[in-house]
């Protein structure tokens, strides 16, 4: 009897630590295809115009960032960007190279929270709204956008989420 209860506490403790805090829905609105990219979870893909992309952001994920990739070639998993490319990588382990907008989250932060901002410190590429479920949603036109980091000392656009949010990324908004 207490190897089997000891056997169902583990399972349930892997259970709850293989879930998804949030989920992230990408979404192309550009005439353009856009190679959205995700770090440190989500990897990259292809997005025509009209398409998404979902993914899982586990618990506990900080520093996590999904920015668009534009003028991409790639055969197979390996190609170039002309903004935003990863190493060369369509699946991204590494953050891209400017010029790129970026949507950054940190998911579980701070309790039952999340954080989440758009910076263009590291340039802009392309138009991009970021929201949660319940939080405020962000739209960013330009590289001169109010919504967004657009210097490193600029420490007032961090906005908060409740935990388990769905989130929006849209391109092109």
């Amino acid at each position: 009897m207490a190897a089997t209860s000891v056997l169902f506490l583990l399972l349930a403790a892997f259970a709850v630590g293989g879930t998804n805090a949030a989920t992230f829905t990408v979404r192309n609105n550009c005439g353009f295809t856009v190679w959205p990219a995700a770090t440190p979870v989500g990897g990259g893909t292809q997005l025509n115009p009209g398409g998404t992309w979902t993914f899982g952001v586990p618990a506990g994920t900080s520093s996590g960032r999904v920015w668009g990739r534009t003028g991409c070639s790639f055969n197979g998993n390996s190609g170039r960007c002309a903004t935003g490319d990863c190493a060369g990588a369509l699946s991204c382990t590494l953050s891209g190279q400017p010029p790129m907008t970026l949507a950054e989250f940190t998911i579980g932060g701070g309790g039952n929270q999340d954080f989440y901002d758009i910076s263009v410190i590291d340039g802009y590429n392309v138009g991009m709204a970021f929201s949660c479920s319940t939080g405020v949603g962000l739209v960013c036109r330009s590289s001169s956008c109010p919504d967004a980091y657009l210097f490193p000392s600029d420490n007032t656009k961090t906005h908060a989420c409740s935990g388990n949010s769905n989130y929006q990324v849209t391109f092109c908004p």
